[in-house]
């Protein structure tokens, strides 16, 4: 099963998520810069942080070393950390929106409508359940798909290999998360707070494109006050 890619276009992700019952006093919002004064222009306060890169054999390679070592030394993880995974291609998009808004339940007061209803129907449901679910979610499935319809690029086929993946960081309970629905597990990234999460997350990100210093396209987008 194969969905159309979803662009990192704030206007698009802000169709989508409203349509899906999240307030428009939250929106999304690109990032320009890593650097300290382009991260102070983002508005307050961020409440998740998506990260669009190119999939590579660097990222596979580290993903595999990184999965390997915190399988050996362990880690801690939230109970209350929301995380779904990835089981249709092409999905990482829609995935990344729905880690950011369930991780932000308490913040977000989710009208009636597909999200919620989704939300309710897997909250105690495993990351593998989440994400067989997730294909069968028709109101979610036919929203992206109109969605991934509008963006500025032509949208590829839906079996076309598109070598673009979608990652999030939220903050939980003290500490930083990357949810990345390819991966085993979410990654816990140490200390971080409301307050500085863009800040803990963007180096995180800077990480990404040190590792693969000669792909070409990275993005940034924040989910924050409206």
């Amino acid at each position: 099963m194969s969905w159309l890619p979803l662009e990192s276009n704030p206007d698009v992700m802000n169709k989508y998520l409203y349509s899906l019952g999240v307030p428009e006093k939250w929106q999304m919002v690109d990032v320009y810069g890593l650097d300290p004064e382009l991260l102070a222009t983002v508005p307050r306060p961020v409440l998740a942080v998506v990260l669009l890169f190119p999939c590579s054999d660097k990222y596979d390679e580290y993903k595999a070393v990184q999965e390997a070592e915190i399988e050996e030394k362990g880690q801690s993880v939230s109970e209350n950390i929301y995380y779904l995974k990835q089981v249709v291609t092409n999905a990482c998009g829609t995935i990344a929106l729905i880690h950011s808004v369930a991780n932000n339940v308490d913040k977000i007061q989710l009208e009636d409508g597909h999200l919620k209803q989704f939300l309710d129907d897997t909250k105690t449901l495993n990351p593998e359940d989440r994400g067989d679910l997730l294909q069968k979610a028709e109101g979610i499935i036919n929203t992206h798909k109109e969605l991934a319809l509008e963006g500025q690029t032509k949208a590829p086929d839906a079996n076309e290999q598109v070598i673009y993946h979608f990652v999030t960081f939220v903050h939980k309970d003290g500490d930083l998360y990357e949810l990345d629905g390819r991966k085993s597990f979410p990654i816990n990234h140490g200390h971080t707070s409301d307050d500085t999460l863009l800040e803990d997350a963007a180096k995180v990100c800077q990480q990404y494109i040190d590792r693969d210093p000669d792909a070409l396209y990275f993005t940034v987008v924040a989910l924050t006050a409206a």
